[in-house]
């Protein structure tokens, strides 16, 4: 589901959705906020995105679904309980009929947290010169 006009920021993104998935995407981009408090929003690929030393997750409205694109490694570590959902290697559709598995997405959430963390704290220091 394309916006005219690439939002500036997440809450332009949701205001400008069709309002029968506002409410909707209001929920989810909470959820991750307050998952993910120190994570900073953006526009990437004109959809919200969350960043925690890269991207942590992004998502997307679209006609009869939400898309959340959470990297291979959270649908594969929660392909089990996402065995209701369509998935693929990194992205997850949650249907505009059913109610949003807000617990579910916050443990993807704090997944990837963990996961972004880890990350860093394997990278070795980059040496200035």
């Amino acid at each position: 589901m394309r916006q005219e006009k690439i939002p500036e920021t997440i809450n332009e993104y949701i205001t400008n959705s069709p309002v029968n998935i506002q409410e909707r995407l209001k929920k989810l981009n909470e959820t991750i906020k307050h998952t993910a408090p120190e994570a900073k929003e953006k526009i990437s690929y004109g959809m919200p995105a969350y960043t925690l030393n890269g991207i942590l997750v992004y998502f997307a409205a679209h006609t009869n679904h939400i898309g959340f694109y959470p990297y291979p490694s959270a649908v594969e570590a929660f392909k089990k309980e996402l065995t209701g959902y369509n998935t693929a290697k990194g992205s997850i559709q949650f249907p505009n009929d059913k109610p949003l598995p807000l617990d579910l997405i916050k443990r993807i959430v704090e997944f990837r947290v963990n996961e972004k963390r880890q990350n860093k704290a394997s990278k070795p220091a980059k040496v200035s010169k």
